[in-house]
């Protein structure tokens, strides 16, 4: 039992350092002699648990997936309205890229630097799911004019988001993230949701924001 601790240990060590160079060098331009360095594990025991580059990364995109899908699950039943479930949704995966490098360097690996391998479904498209069905519980709901199309919404909205990141990524620090998602959703807030019902969403994605800032 101990020796099997040691070894799950080791090997969430090791995708953890290979997500924070990912993340900072990008996946081209890290060798597995840098990961076994960052990590401070022998190639012995990297080979162990990974026999390629390829493999880490597929590793990282895994957990990536798992941690959006808790994410979506821990929205639902918890009596949101779904506009306010996707804000939510959107902020808690801000907050786990501002505390760990894993979502930072999927969003990476995930924009073409590798290609996600099946039955792993691509992150872009399970986050299209999860703001078309929210989109549409919002037009249900009133908190979204029931004109737009949703497709062509959520498809704005991840990319907006994704887009975020990734130029936030190389121009200011990931603490700075809640700030512009924050800004984003002002925006979206006053495109989407008629008047009636703006200054509740507004407050709320300004609340968000703090949250994270002072958490």
């Amino acid at each position: 039992m101990a020796r099997q601790l040691r070894a799950e240990q080791t090997r969430a060590t090791i995708i953890t350092a290979a997500a924070d160079l990912f993340d900072r060098r990008g996946y081209e331009s890290t060798s597995l002699s840098d990961i076994v360095d960052h990590a401070r594990v022998t190639k012995g025991a990297l080979y162990f648990h990974f026999a390629a580059k390829e493999d880490l990364a597929q590793a990282i995109l895994e957990l990536q997936a798992q941690q959006s899908r808790q994410i979506a699950r821990d929205m639902e039943g918890r009596g949101y309205s779904s506009l306010e479930s996707l804000m939510r949704t959107t902020f808690a995966y801000a907050r786990l890229a501002v505390e760990g490098p894993i979502p930072r360097a999927g969003l990476r690996l995930a924009t073409g630097e590798v290609e996600v391998r099946p039955p792993l479904r691509h992150p872009y498209t399970e986050w299209l799911d999860i703001t078309s069905r929210r989109l549409l519980g919002a037009v249900r709901e009133s908190d979204v004019h029931p004109d737009i199309d949703v497709d062509a919404a959520a498809h704005s909205l991840v990319c907006f988001f994704v887009g975020t990141r990734l130029v936030g990524r190389s121009l200011e620090p990931v603490a700075r993230h809640p700030r512009r998602l924050a800004e984003m959703w002002h925006l979206i807030v006053r495109g989407l949701v008629p008047v009636p019902r703006r200054a509740r969403y507004l407050t709320l994605a300004t609340h968000l924001e703090r949250e994270i800032r002072t958490a």
